[in-house]
């Protein structure tokens, strides 16, 4: 559910605000009610500051024009402290010129610490880390809005991951280096915690409408291939792209598995064990895709074998697909020529 954000400001900061608005509805999944907040005639910064707690997040912008120049804590403290609190309202200050509001009222930021504010607004402490020069351009051009930029080490990406984390609701970090698109589909989904059963195309799509509605940032580590490049999303996501050589990736025993059967360098009955454990793995996980995949693997490399019993076992899984894929003339043929395949391997030759 989308929060909101009500500005407090003097008609005199009416930009200020607008730049504040815009900056955290492109970065901050939050609805801003920016005409709501300004002062009008016969209103003070205490009365809109009462009114903003109709929203979830109120932020109070303080200047010359909107501050009193004599301001008794018995003023303001109910409106801005108290009566938030008591509310559940949070509420955050903006100082915009020289004017000196009250130091008991926190957080504070200024108009150059509007990352500060948007990681507030987003429920983090904010962090006051400094970075690198390089790492601070591409804050701008990819966490503070949308975007998709490309560095050349993967250690260059996953610092930028770090730092920037708080910008983000979540990271997806995905190895791509040699790897197939419905593996690295799958691996995608798993991260985001979706279960995604059906092709590939039809996979990808849903993905893309997932993260498309999400402040995600997907750092495509080691793209070395155009097929990794379909997984930069557009729409609210920001991809990073590191086109060097991988970084260490976490242990994934899927992933073992279908390096080994990509590669079939291993003893024959280590790869049908192999490929006995990623069926039953892919099953349980729904990730169909890459189990076609897979049995597509195990049956080439049975055929370059001659190993009968393993081409009609990699069939029958890969035609048991097709059929809950809806894909029934695909499947009837796949099953017509594993069939006539099986019925020559049981041939004898008459005496």
């Amino acid at each position: 559910m989308i929060q909101t954000v009500f500005p407090c400001y003097a008609p005199g900061d009416r930009e200020q605000a607008r730049r504040i608005a815009e900056f955290l509805e492109r970065g901050a999944d939050v609805r801003v009610f920016l005409q709501e907040g300004e002062i009008r005639a016969g209103e003070d910064l205490i009365s809109k500051a009462r009114e903003a707690r109709m929203a979830d997040l109120a932020v109070v912008l303080f200047s010359r024009e909107s501050m009193p120049a004599r301001w008794p804590r018995a003023q303001w403290e109910g409106a801005l402290v108290t009566e938030p609190a008591a509310e559940g309202v949070r509420m955050a200050f903006v100082r915009c010129d020289d004017c000196v509001p009250p130091k008991v009222l926190a957080p504070q930021f200024t108009p150059r610490q509007m990352r500060q504010l948007k990681r507030w607004v987003r429920g983090h402490s904010p962090d006051t880390e400094r970075c690198t020069a390089d790492l601070e351009v591409l804050g701008i051009a990819i966490a503070d809005r949308p975007g998709c930029e490309t560095v050349e080490t993967s250690e260059t990406a996953r610092e930028f991951a770090r730092v920037f984390q708080q910008d983000f609701d979540a990271i997806i970090l995905l190895g791509c280096t040699a790897r197939s698109q419905a593996a690295m589909a799958g691996d995608m989904a798993a991260q985001l915690g979706l279960r995604l059963e059906g092709p590939l195309e039809e996979n990808v799509e849903r993905l893309r409408a997932f993260c498309e509605e999400r402040r995600l940032l997907i750092v495509l580590d080691g793209a070395d291939t155009a097929e990794a490049f379909r997984f930069a999303f557009g729409g609210r996501c920001s991809s990073l792209i590191s086109t060097g050589p991988a970084g260490a990736q976490v242990a994934d025993p899927i992933r073992e598995i279908q390096d080994a059967l990509q590669h079939g360098r291993l003893p024959w009955p280590e790869l049908c064990a192999l490929a006995r454990r990623g069926r039953r793995d892919l099953r349980e996980a729904g990730r169909l895709a890459e189990l076609f995949e897979l049995m597509q693997q195990w049956r080439a490399a049975a055929e370059e074998r001659g190993e009968r019993g393993a081409v009609d076992e990699s069939a029958r899984e890969m035609v048991w697909i097709l059929e809950g894929w809806g894909m029934t003339e695909e499947a009837r043929r796949m099953e017509i020529h594993r069939a006539g395949e099986f019925d020559d391997q049981m041939m004898l030759p008459f005496a």
